[in-house]
C-alpha cells in the first residue's frame, strides 16, 4: 500500500489526528521562528495565498501575499532573514474548527480557522489577523503535505507590516 492509499483508508478519528498535528507542526514551525523549514510543508509545485475575503469572494486575484511553487516559499524566507527591516515581534498561531471537506482524485479538501496573535516589543499583544484556511493536500514523501494553501483573511483592511507567513 503506498502512502496515498494509506491516508485514503484511514479511518476519520485518525485522519483528524495526523491533520491536528500537521497543523500542530505548521504553526510550532511559524511561531518558532524556524522558517527555513516552512517550505518542506509543501510539495514543489504549490500555492501559497494570502487573501482578503473580499478579494476571494469576489474571485478578483490580486493577493498580498502570492508564492506559485516551493521555490517562492523559499525565497521568502530568505527575504525575511536578509532584505527585509521591521520591528522585532513574536507571533503566536492558533488553528480552530478543523474540517475535512473530501478526497477527490488523491487531494483532501481542509478548511480550519484561524487567529495570529502580534506582540512588538514594549506594547501588548493584539489580534493581527484572523480568517480561514482552505487547504488541499496530497500524500507525499510519506506525508500529507500542502498543495494549496489559502489564507483568507476576515478584515477589509490589508495588514501593513504583514512579514511572516500565516
Amino acid at each position: 500500500m503506498n502512502t496515498a492509499e494509506r491516508y485514503l483508508t484511514l479511518n476519520s478519528r485518525d485522519l483528524r489526528l495526523e491533520l491536528e498535528e500537521l497543523y500542530a507542526a505548521y504553526t510550532a514551525c511559524l511561531d518558532e521562528e524556524r522558517f527555513e523549514e516552512w517550505p518542506e510543508f509543501f510539495v514543489e509545485q504549490c500555492l501559497y495565498k494570502i487573501v482578503p475575503r473580499e478579494n476571494f469572494e469576489r474571485g478578483l486575484p490580486l493577493a498580498t501575499w502570492l508564492c506559485e511553487s516551493k521555490g517562492y516559499l523559499a525565497d521568502r524566507v530568505t527575504a525575511i532573514r536578509k532584505t527585509a527591516v521591521y520591528a522585532p515581534r513574536t507571533m503566536r498561531r492558533m488553528v480552530s474548527g478543523l474540517r475535512v471537506l473530501r478526497w477527490k482524485e488523491g487531494v483532501l479538501e481542509v478548511r480550519a480557522n484561524y487567529v495570529a496573535l502580534e506582540t512588538l516589543q514594549d506594547e501588548f499583544t493584539r489580534v493581527f489577523n484572523t480568517g480561514q484556511y482552505r487547504d488541499k493536500l496530497v500524500a507525499d514523501g510519506g506525508r500529507l503535505k500542502f498543495k494549496e494553501k489559502l489564507c483568507i483573511f476576515d478584515s477589509l483592511l490589508v495588514p501593513n507590516s504583514l512579514i511572516y507567513p500565516l
